[in-house]
């Protein structure tokens, strides 16, 4: 079995919205915790949120992995591969 290619080869770009969750900001929405896209930088909220805007970015962008940006989290997400790196 073959690692994870997108994981392998993301970029690590400065936060967009360091202070949450973009859209969530926009709205005056909650969120529970926080994902960074390795692609954009976009800060989105996790599946546990409301409005699951990690997710969302990735539908609509494409853009496949995500790390926690949660303090002292250092994971990262494919959503393409469903990978865990």
């Amino acid at each position: 079995m073959s690692a994870c290619e997108h994981l392998t080869s993301v970029q690590d770009p400065p936060a967009r919205t360091p202070g949450g969750c973009e859209e969530c900001l926009a709205t005056g929405s909650r969120w529970v915790h926080l994902r960074r896209c390795l692609s954009c930088g976009h800060v989105g909220c996790c599946d546990s949120s409301p409005n699951r805007h990690a997710t969302a970015h990735f539908k609509e962008s494409g853009h496949p992995v995500v790390a926690s940006f949660e303090p002292g989290e250092t994971w990262r997400w494919c959503y393409a591969d469903q990978t865990l790196g």
